[in-house]
């Protein structure tokens, strides 16, 4: 069961440094634009538990905005939990903060989640390097990137090595901000792969529309081939309908037939929120048993065939004494 991490010593030391106030939680707002989902999955589920049991043992982060309420910073799965619990109040830290640095803060605080989909990655990246940037001022004249104030590095790169991401897969995920909700949805799923969603990225939001038709038509995912190929036509002022129906209807090299079964044909025999990866390795188990099943009775029939005739018709009238 995923239950609520316990505190580590730090955290500890600074609890006991911060005063924690019990706030009722219709005073409590959640963070606007928060990039990372809240789900009523399995994991809330084992949280809600959790939380039952023991309580909030970890106190929500908050920043005060205005007379009674505060902005939540850290803590909206913990939030969640208590609402479908019918909790009416939540333990909080409340840190005098502004805008920019609650956005760096609740960044960096739900990072360290063990499943992130990418769309939160990237809007979560996008957040933080337009917090520095703000806090930062006017780039220099020789850099197209924003310095991070005092650091003297860029914002990208204060990012990269607080997250521990390279610079150029930073730059990757911010760029699928770009994506039209249909395809970045596709992404998180793994219907699209990583890649390719940077390179279909940098085409216009029309030509993205016109792509995710024909996904959806031909039942097709574009390969990092056909994503640099459109993006290059986009990039001339050559991409439209037709060459992206043609792009995405031909063969590839070493294509193999694929057999695709409806989600929600399968969906069914699992619980709520099972990862698509979870469902297929269980279909797989699910399939090998079935063929050791077949196996047995292949050998069973077989082994009644090298019987001689009179001993066969005992078995098959019961008679076999």
């Amino acid at each position: 069961m995923a239950e609520q991490k316990l505190p580590d010593k730090a955290q500890e030391n600074e609890m006991k440094r911060e005063k924690v106030r019990v706030v009722p939680i219709k005073y409590i707002d959640d963070s606007p634009d928060h990039p990372f989902q809240v789900r009523d999955d399995e994991e809330m589920m084992s949280l809600v538990e959790s939380i039952a049991t023991f309580g909030v043992i970890t106190p929500v982060i908050a920043r005060k905005t205005a007379d009674e309420r505060y902005e939540l910073i850290s803590g909206h799965r913990r939030k969640r939990a208590c609402e479908l619990l019918h909790i009416d109040t939540l333990p909080i830290i409340v840190r005098d903060l502004s805008r920019e640095e609650g956005i760096i803060l609740m960044v960096d605080s739900n990072l360290q989640r063990e499943h992130i989909l990418p769309s939160e990655k990237a809007f979560a990246y996008k957040m933080k390097m337009d917090a520095l940037t703000r806090t930062a001022g006017r780039p220099s004249k020789d850099n197209s990137v924003p310095v991070a104030q005092n650091l003297g590095k860029t914002t990208r790169e204060v990012v990269a090595e607080e997250s521990g991401e390279s610079q150029d897969q930073i730059r990757r995920y911010v760029r699928l901000t770009e994506l039209i909700p249909q395809l970045l949805q596709m992404v998180d799923e793994g219907k699209i792969a990583f890649r390719p969603a940077v390179e279909l990225s940098y085409l216009e939001k029309e030509e993205q529309e016109d792509l995710l038709e024909t996904i959806e038509s031909e039942d097709c995912t574009p390969s990092l081939a056909q994503a640099i190929r459109m993006k290059g036509l986009s990039r001339d002022n050559q991409l439209d309908m037709d060459k992206i129906f043609e792009i995405m209807t031909e063969e590839k090299a070493n294509q193999k037939e694929k057999l695709r079964i409806p989600m929600e044909r399968v969906e069914s025999f699992f619980k709520r929120g099972t990862p698509p990866s979870v469902m297929i390795e269980t279909v797989i188990k699910a399939l090998e048993l079935y063929r050791r099943a077949l196996n047995q009775q292949k050998r069973a029939e077989q082994g009644n065939t090298d019987r001689p005739p009179e001993a066969q018709k005992r078995v098959k009238t019961g008679d076999a004494r």
